[in-house]
């Protein structure tokens, strides 16, 4: 296993940790109907008994057991678009999505700057049917190994292997679906990004360290892993946020040296707070400006001009 792959599958065990030990309360939500979710047509999800289903943790509208990716467009009125276009990743550790926090609100955003942005829900790991199953699976995961017995050791059943090849999968199909669309969505091709949150930012790296189709012009890894990666030479400019109190900081820099040694262009903001899954902003965050931030960005690197 490289590099990469290890950093990102031990985030992505972290990223669960985190979200489990706020024990959220939560609330079954009926499935929405999403009428401009197209189907990406990736197929199913192996060893998958339970339907898709939702629930609302922390006020906001989350997803699992997703089977079928789709991709929602958030295209801006004619007069706005620039052009730009954006994937946006939502996260949560691969077992979730935090579809309104990290999905629609940020895409409409984006819109609402003139940037056509795209949310893809991509397929899941399985979870329980139940939402008390659910929660009892993921304590299952957390909690320590049993005593040894009898002077012998006693060990946990190892985890069921996970890659990241079906969410590739549903991203190559969403990058292409774009590109086969573009000019029915007013999409400047050389200026299509991707942003991902949390497990999606790890979704957004691994798409830009493995893909041989997706060849985007910048990326946003927004509160991601930051250990070290080895950086493509064609890789595209990265704006890359995470604040202090976030327990995938850690005190690392590792991606953010990996692009700068590698002479891609490059964009760090470390926050004093924000902690993690924060979105656009919570109350009284320093990390809150991050998205006036990105939008400059985007600008000085002309991937707003019409």
């Amino acid at each position: 296993m490289n590099l990469f792959k290890t950093s990102i599958l031990a985030s992505c065990l972290l990223i669960t940790s985190f979200a489990m030990a706020q024990d959220g309360t939560i609330y079954p939500l009926e499935n929405p109907e999403e009428p401009n979710a197209i189907l990406l047509g990736t197929g199913g999800v192996e060893n998958q008994p339970a339907a898709e289903t939702w629930f609302k943790q922390w006020g906001d509208p989350m997803a699992r057991n997703i089977t079928t990716a789709t991709l929602t467009p958030f295209l801006p009125e004619p007069g706005k678009a620039t052009g730009a276009a954006v994937i946006v990743a939502p996260g949560g550790g691969f077992r979730w999505l935090s579809m309104g926090n990290e999905g629609w609100e940020v895409a409409q955003a984006l819109a609402d700057k003139g940037i056509a942005a795209f949310v893809l829900k991509y397929r899941l790991r399985p979870t329980p049917e139940s939402i008390d199953g659910f929660k009892e699976s993921m304590n299952q995961t957390l909690s320590p190994p049993p005593a040894p017995e009898d002077s012998q050791t006693a060990t946990r059943p190892a985890p069921a292997p996970f890659t990241l090849s079906d969410q590739l999968e549903d991203a190559e199909a969403a990058y292409a679906m774009i590109l086969d669309r573009a000019e029915e969505w007013g999409v400047d091709t050389k200026r299509l990004g991707m942003i991902g949150f949390s497990a999606g930012a790890g979704l957004t790296m691994h798409c830009t360290l493995n893909s041989e189709l997706m060849k985007l012009a910048f990326i946003g890894p927004i509160y991601g892993g930051m250990g070290p990666v080895e950086v493509p030479e064609d890789a595209p400019a990265m704006f890359n946020v995470i604040a202090t109190d976030d327990f995938l900081f850690r005190g690392q820099f590792g991606v953010v040296d990996s692009w700068y040694k590698a002479g891609i262009p490059v964009e760090f903001h470390l926050y004093q707070n924000g902690g993690h899954g924060f979105g656009l902003g919570n109350p009284d965050r320093t990390s809150n400006r991050w998205f006036d931030a990105f939008m400059y960005w985007l600008e000085v690197n002309d991937f707003l001009d019409k």
